[in-house]
């Protein structure tokens, strides 16, 4: 029986497009940060598909469920806990206006959402979303793990410190004061919950991610 070919539509990635091979797919989003892509039963669906947006393909009811696996992880990564939140930033490169949410994995529920502020950063966004995050857990009572997809900002998190270099302006004064405001508050307070990072290339996109880019 000849194996039933699929179409591979690629949202985001080195190339985009419709792919009838999984290996060119793969070539398209492998180790690519952020990397969309979907696959389909038929060449009119995979046609459909691109032209419109990712999140109304990996979403339910105005709701992002938690991503599927998108190919075997490594036992040390393992799957997501669906137990857990997940934050994200968005920023945008023309602006540099910045803003930062989190989510209830399992549900989808979007917990708090935040912005957008002048002249910030990706990496302080990422950083105020999951200090925010704990603030969030701490004052529920919840010893939930938090999910971020940045390195960076987990770093700065567990330095206590945001190790930026943007200069402060008067637009985007109100940014730094946040960012002292978190750092005082990583100083004074202790927390359970673990910081997690969100492993993109195994479990597909953030559930925080705006969907923008």
């Amino acid at each position: 029986m000849a194996k039933k070919t699929k179409f591979y539509v690629v949202w985001q990635g080195r190339q985009t497009g419709v792919f009838t091979d999984w290996k060119e797919c793969e070539a398209q989003i492998k180790g690519f940060e952020d990397a969309r892509y979907k696959s389909f039963e038929s060449l009119q669906e995979a046609e459909t598909a691109i032209q419109r947006n990712y999140w109304e393909y990996v979403a339910k009811a105005g709701q992002k469920d938690v991503p599927k696996i998108t190919k075997v992880a490594p036992v040390n990564i393992g799957k997501p806990l669906t137990n857990a939140i997940a934050v994200d930033a968005a920023w945008n490169t023309a602006t540099g206006d910045m803003e930062y949410q989190g989510v209830y994995l399992e549900t989808g529920k979007k917990i708090f959402l935040q912005g957008p502020f002048k002249d910030a950063t990706n990496n302080i966004g990422e950083f105020l979303a999951i200090v925010h995050g704990l603030a969030y857990l701490q004052k529920n009572e919840s010893s939930l793990p938090i999910y971020s997809d940045s390195r960076t900002a987990i770093s700065w998190v567990k330095k206590k410190h945001a190790n930026t270099k943007l200069a402060l302006t008067p637009r985007n004064k109100p940014v730094f004061e946040m960012l002292q405001r978190a750092e005082r508050w990583l100083a004074a307070n202790k927390f359970p919950n673990q910081i997690l990072k969100w492993e993109t290339e195994y479990w597909g996109e953030n559930p925080a991610d705006f969907g923008r880019k």
